[in-house]
Order: structure tokens, then C-alpha cells, then sequence
């Protein structure tokens, strides 16, 4: 059996944009796109984690408001169960740390980007959700 890795990521949305982080070199799907967040850790919430993820990635605080999609993929290091959530920022700007680079982008041009196979169902339901066309 695959091992399991429940992980949160944030649609964060400014201005009718939405935000996209790079994955950084060395580490696993290294340059592909992907909502920022991470993994759960245990007895933590999906809100609760990605609220910490955030802060701890990108230097800001989000309201984390309603799910996206959840989705599951898997890969070579294990299946990896993705629940996305719409979120706001509250308090500073991401600041990147991890990430290679960052984006804020209109939905229309979300499917321009080489995104992790996990986060392709959320930027589908984000395309249609935020009226691209």
C-alpha cells in the first residue's frame, strides 16, 4: 500500500488574481506549479494546517474560507491527498522562501502553467469557479 500524505494547499485570490508558486530545485516535482501549502500534522485540521503552512512559507496570514476540491494522485514517493480552500489575505504580503518563484495570475492564465499533477483538478474548478474563459 502506498504511504498516504494528507496536504492542504492555498487558492489564495487578490483582485480578481490568483496566486501560484513554483516548487523549489531538489526537493520532489521540483519546478512545477502548485497552490502553497503542505502537510497536515497529526490532530491538526485542514484549516488549522494551512493557516500554519502559510505563515510559515510565505511570511502572511490568510482567512481560510471555502474548499476547492479534494483530489488524490499518486506518485513515485506515495499518494498524495490534496484539499484545496479559497483563501484572503488578512495580514502581509508572501514573502517566498521555499519556492523558486511566484505568480499572481487572472484565471484565464492559470492553464498556462506546468502545474503539479495533484493541483490540476483545483486550477480546473478555479478557472470555472473565477469565470475564465
Amino acid at each position: 500500500m502506498p504511504k498516504q500524505i494528507d496536504v492542504v494547499g492555498a487558492v489564495i485570490v487578490r483582485d480578481d488574481l490568483v496566486f501560484c508558486a513554483q516548487r523549489g530545485q531538489g526537493g520532489a516535482l521540483a519546478g512545477k506549479w502548485e497552490f502553497p501549502g503542505g502537510k497536515l500534522e497529526v490532530g491538526e485540521s485542514p484549516t488549522t494546517a494551512l493557516g500554519r503552512e502559510i505563515r510559515e512559507e510565505l511570511a502572511c496570514q490568510v482567512i481560510v474560507g471555502a474548499k476547492v476540491t479534494s483530489t488524490s494522485h499518486e506518485y513515485d514517493f506515495g499518494v498524495v491527498n490534496l484539499t484545496t480552500f479559497y483563501c484572503k489575505l488578512s495580514e502581509g504580503e508572501p514573502v517566498i522562501s521555499e519556492h523558486k518563484a511566484a505568480l499572481w495570475l487572472s484565471p484565464s492564465e492559470l492553464g498556462s502553467l506546468d502545474w503539479a499533477p495533484a493541483d490540476v483538478p483545483a486550477v480546473d474548478v478555479v478557472r470555472s469557479d473565477l469565470g475564465a474563459k
